[in-house]
Order: C-alpha cells, then sequence, then structure tokens
C-alpha cells in the first residue's frame, strides 16, 4: 500500500502502549517511500535524516521547533548536533521496540520545517 507524505502529515501519533507490534519490513518500506530523506539505521529500529545547517544558531532554533512539534505529537526524537551544524534525528518507538507509524508521521512533519543549509 503506498503512503504519501501528504496523508502522513495530515494523521496525528496515537499513544504507543508497552506491547504495540513495530511495523513490519515491507510496512517500513512502503513508509520510507513517504519520507525519502530518511534512512533506517543498521539494527533497522529507527530511522535518521541528517543535514548540514548554516551554523550552530541554526542548528539551535531548528531544534527548537522540532522540539515544539514533538511536544504537540507527544513523540520525542533523539537529536544530535555535532561540529556546531552537523544534524542529525533519529526516531523510533521505544514502547514497541522498533518503528511505528508515528515514527514516520514526525518524520513528515519535521521535513516541512524549513532550515537554512550550509552553502557548499
Amino acid at each position: 500500500m503506498t503512503i504519501t507524505t501528504a496523508e502522513l502529515t495530515r494523521k496525528h501519533c496515537q499513544a504507543c502502549e508497552s506491547g504495540v507490534p513495530p511495523l513490519g519490513a515491507e510496512q517500513v518500506r512502503d513508509h520510507l517511500a513517504a519520507v525519502p530523506a530518511w534512512r533506517p539505521t543498521a539494527d533497522g529500529k529507527h530511522i535518521r535524516r541528517e543535514w548540514r545547517v548554516k551554523d550552530f544558531s541554526t542548528a539551535l532554533d531548528f531544534f527548537q521547533r522540532v522540539g515544539q512539534l514533538a511536544e504537540t505529537e507527544d513523540h520525542h526524537p533523539d537529536l544530535h548536533l555535532t561540529g556546531y551544524r552537523e544534524v542529525a534525528i533519529e526516531l523510533s518507538t521505544h514502547a514497541a521496540g522498533g518503528l511505528t507509524e508515528n515514527d514516520f508521521i514526525v518524520a513528515a512533519k519535521i521535513d516541512q520545517l524549513p532550515v537554512a543549509m550550509k552553502s557548499v
């Protein structure tokens, strides 16, 4: 089943209780098609996206906006900032021990947040 970015961004995260099963491999592939900048981690339990932003202030501002989104959705990513402008975000559903639709909903919404990138 094809899932679109628009479908994901219209949804809101659902509360996950312990014992919620993670998505299967085929479901993960279908969801990844809607957020093509995100990649599964080696263990397949997270999705990750990386950015090289303009500067440190830009990174902090971006993280602030991601944090506001995460609070609204009640689904919180791992945020990484290294080298003052190398940004990475990882999503996973801890209660499920892997990926759920919530991770893809938040990823799609993060993708809509503007951020100034470093010029090459």
